[in-house]
């Protein structure tokens, strides 16, 4: 991810950290408990959500974005370290994790199936996994423009992909989802998952 983008990320993303998805951020992360992988935690933004947790430990691969979250580490109500690392090579012990927590993550993963199932490995079997992340609408007209885009929007906003189909890829790799909620005419999904190794 470039320097750029990681510096006009907060400011592009303001917006809708106020209408709503600060709220489905803490209501995703606030309640869980234990010790907390977060994959992707780009600049910080769901670090003043945590109350109950022991510790979060936050993967980051790109420098700039962990550089911009040490204030938001600083100030949480919860220890959180900072590792630099991608998803797709978590440097962690299998079954070490009580809950796994991406948001706006899935879209920008390279191999994002070798990082669900590296969130697999690493996370205790029948622990809670919990994703906020845009897909590709299944509607026709929406879906195909999102598919236009999508090579224009990569460069853009260094690899973040528009047209996943995120959701097939979370059940594919062995996790039960339990519970959908719908944001944004369905571009937009909260997603609560189980492991199930």
């Amino acid at each position: 991810m470039s320097t750029l983008f990681s510096k006009i990320y907060d400011p592009i993303m303001k917006p809708f950290e106020k209408k709503r998805l600060g709220n489905l951020r803490e209501r995703l992360v606030s309640h869980q408990e234990g010790i907390i992988l977060e994959v992707g935690s780009g600049t910080g933004a769901n670090f003043s959500y945590y109350k109950n947790a022991e510790k979060v430990v936050a993967i980051e691969p790109n420098s700039s974005m962990r550089n911009q979250s040490l204030p938001q580490v600083k100030s949480a109500d919860v220890p959180v370290e900072l590792v630099d690392a991608s998803g797709e090579h978590l440097p962690f012990d299998d079954n070490i994790f009580d809950t796994a927590i991406g948001t706006l993550v899935l879209c920008t993963i390279p191999n994002p199936s070798r990082a669900l199932q590296e969130i697999r490995r690493v996370c205790k079997p029948g622990v809670p996994i919990l994703f906020i992340e845009h897909v590709r609408v299944d509607r026709p007209f929406p879906g195909r423009i999102q598919d236009w885009l999508t090579p224009i929007w990569k460069r853009l906003s260094d690899g973040c992909h528009l047209n996943r189909h995120t959701l097939d890829l979370i059940k594919q790799n062995g996790f039960r989802v339990e519970r959908i909620e719908k944001h944004y005419k369905d571009i937009l999904l909260v997603v609560e998952a189980r492991n199930e190794n």
